[in-house]
């Protein structure tokens, strides 16, 4: 899976989240829950933004980890604005489905990071190598 796809796929559902907001804003005069949704289905992309320049792949995984639990948060709130008649079971699915597929995205990234990190060998410093070939101890 490519990174620019996920990025896209992430800005694409802040889009739709913005309008949601504006919705729910607007024709339902819905504050709270609105506004934690704006939040919450807005940094899933801002996050993805900042692991694609993490300094190092503790980093991307932290940064895509935040991302996976904005996600998780994300679809809280558009279950609860379902179950309160904020939105209907239509809206409710199609966003349902796009939060969940970045959720897999996501998910995924993490796990391909991670088994890339557990493949590559712990760099040996010269000072260990040096010790190694004079059988000393450090």
């Amino acid at each position: 899976m490519g990174e620019g796809i996920l990025k896209n796929k992430s800005m694409n559902f802040a889009i739709r989240i913005v309008n949601l907001y504006n919705f729910l804003n607007e024709t339902k005069q819905e504050r709270i829950m609105s506004k934690q949704i704006l939040r919450s289905g807005t940094s899933v992309g801002a996050n993805i933004r900042e692991g694609q320049f993490a300094e190092s792949p503790a980093d991307f995984i932290h940064k895509y980890s935040v991302a996976q639990k904005e996600c998780s948060e994300t679809l809280y709130w558009l279950e609860l604005l379902n179950k309160t008649n904020y939105i209907t079971t239509e809206q409710y699915v199609s966003l349902d489905t796009d939060c969940t597929e970045l959720m897999k995205m996501i998910t995924s990234s993490i796990i391909t990071r991670k088994k890339s990190l557990s493949l590559t060998p712990n760099p040996v410093s010269y000072t260990h190598l040096r010790a190694h070939e004079t059988g000393r101890n450090l």
